[in-house]
């Protein structure tokens, strides 16, 4: 079995809490279901949000749905001058028999732009 990760991201309209955290569970919920995750298997999710989010955390987010003996934390993404703004990003570790290429991304609303080959 192996260590692979799952990146995913999503944007919302506005700094305001109950949006991030909805935002949040949405595309967690799509990037488990897509990959058909296991939770037990799941390691830990980093979580990066843009310097104009600030209203909640994400990993509040994936305590409601559940995933309470995760290792999560959150972080500012690099604010690098003409990106993506209120972007919520992810980064989700698992241990799987799964080959790096059968596993799904998930860019969502505004974010899809971030992976245009996927």
């Amino acid at each position: 079995m192996s260590v692979r990760a799952i990146r995913g991201a999503i944007t919302v309209e506005n700094n305001d809490a109950q949006e991030i955290i909805s935002a949040t569970k949405l595309l967690l919920e799509e990037i488990e279901k897509e990959n058909k995750l296991v939770r037990d298997d799941i390691i830990s999710a980093l979580f990066t949000v843009t310097h104009d989010l600030n209203a909640a955390f994400p990993a509040v987010a994936a305590r409601q749905i559940g995933w309470t003996s995760i290792s999560l934390m959150c972080m500012n993404e690099i604010n690098v001058p003409g990106s993506l703004e209120k972007c919520i990003r992810v980064m989700v570790q698992f241990n799987t028999d799964k080959q790096n290429t059968d596993l799904k991304h998930i860019y969502l609303r505004g974010a899809k732009i971030l992976r245009p080959d996927i």
